[in-house]
């Protein structure tokens, strides 16, 4: 039990399952993870979630449950000397009769070659490896670890799991401490996001900042003075943050303007980069509206254009009229889709040579040659278009890549090539 020097999220530290907040899938009676402690068998695992969710937690129930000596690291701060003396110690504890888990802090961080230094030892029972991480597994984790470990996902903590917490905490705090009112429950726990270890820090701060100046109820203008740092959401390079720029993405796909709006302002409250989500806001115009609406682009373009000569937080208004813009227009992918099929053609198939008729005559010699021999100018044919003409090289069927999607600008230009294919077809062209 740590002392009352400790901060009040080790004092709060379960002691036991029953006393861990939230991963019910995992810890419910029945479920993958309380199976595990109760097996009395230990395998090596990965913990991913987010931060506060209890991974470390866990790893030191699981060394409690199993009576294993535990060996703790960070991989922000060892290298492969830590791992070396973690190894020894571990035989020591070994010789004693003692089985040994070792938990890594931040796996993801450790490069291949650290990764790889636990594999002998995971092997041959040395001792039972536990890893956390934020980050995805799949992509941080090196195929022969994480092949040898069964991967746990931890979730962020419900405003009910929270609400839980915050009784826990105020019942844990010292006698005198000041009471909170609803408000400032309900802000605290919305800027905690889930993250059980930042919940407590906070209210143990406001707490001591209410202490402090004589407050014996804290309110949200308590709050802001007291935590007037700006702690953002995400890491800008985790998980989270392409989860949301994917949710934001696929709100604007799906039609959907608050969603859309929502998740921009998740991120542009966590800390992401306004210049980015412009970047991707012109990607989307292009993917997803296309030719559809051929405004969308150019108004993307303006919004980013617009933030540049503003800054934040005015810039970002023009950023929220072009997603709302995009999200209920009318939406073709059609474009896209010919890019990609175009694109895979050319890199699959051998080079094609330019049809003569196409090619450049800036030379007499090229003249003789039959370069540009026969090319039909179009504005010089009826409508502007020299029906029957071929573009394409020689032997190349039609692809038809491009088909424009029947909704938006797009129905007038399907109506538009129709007619064209007609002409071709009547002066006697086959594809």
């Amino acid at each position: 039990m740590a002392d009352v020097a400790s901060p009040l999220a080790e004092r709060l530290r379960p002691a036991s399952l029953d006393e861990v907040i939230g991963q019910s899938h995992l810890l419910g009676r029945g479920k993958p993870l309380r199976v595990a402690f109760e097996s009395g068998k230990p395998h090596s695992m990965i913990f991913w979630g987010p931060p506060g969710v209890g991974k470390t937690t866990l790893a030191r129930l699981m060394a409690h449950a199993f009576e294993c000596h535990f060996i703790a690291l960070s991989a922000v701060l060892a290298g492969v000397k830590d791992i070396r003396e973690a190894v020894e110690e571990a035989r020591k504890a070994q010789q004693r009769g003692l089985r040994t888990i070792v938990f890594v802090d931040e796996v993801h961080r450790f490069n291949k070659s650290q990764q790889d230094a636990f594999l002998p030892y995971v092997e041959s029972g040395l001792f039972t490896f536990i890893g956390a991480t934020t980050e995805n597994p799949s992509f941080e984790v090196n195929g022969a670890l994480l092949s040898r470990a069964r991967v746990y996902v931890l979730k962020a903590l419900t405003p009910e799991e929270m609400q839980q917490l915050f009784d826990r905490a105020l019942a844990g705090l010292a006698a005198g401490a000041p009471e909170f009112d609803e408000v400032a429950r309900e802000r605290l726990i919305g800027w905690a996001d889930g993250d059980a270890r930042r919940l407590l820090n906070a209210i143990e701060i406001v707490a001591d900042a209410a202490h402090t100046q004589g407050l014996s109820r804290v309110d949200g203008d308590v709050l802001e003075s007291a935590l007037s740092q700006n702690l953002r959401r995400f890491d800008k390079g985790g998980d989270a943050f392409y989860d949301q720029i994917s949710a934001l993405h696929k709100s604007v796909r799906g039609s959907h303007p608050d969603a859309a709006l929502y998740w921009f302002a998740r991120m542009i409250d966590g800390g992401a980069d306004p210049r980015y989500l412009a970047r991707r806001i012109i990607r989307m115009a292009s993917e997803d509206i296309g030719n559809a609406d051929p405004r969308a682009l150019g108004l993307a373009l303006d919004a980013a254009d617009t933030y540049e000569r503003l800054g934040s937080p005015e810039g970002e208004l023009a950023l929220a009229q072009a997603l709302v813009f995009l999200a209920a227009a009318p939406k073709s992918n059609a474009v896209y889709v010919a890019w990609n099929a175009a694109l895979a053609h050319v890199r699959q198939e051998q080079s094609r040579p330019v049809p003569e008729h196409l090619r450049n005559a800036p030379t007499k010699l090229m003249k003789q040659l039959g370069y540009g021999w026969r090319y039909r100018y179009a504005h010089d044919e009826p409508e502007a278009y020299a029906a029957g003409e071929t573009y394409l090289p020689e032997g190349m069927t039609e692809p038809r890549w491009y088909r424009p999607a029947p909704r938006g600008l797009e129905i007038r230009i399907s109506e538009k090539l129709e007619r064209l294919r007609q002409m071709d077809e009547d002066a006697g062209k086959t594809s």
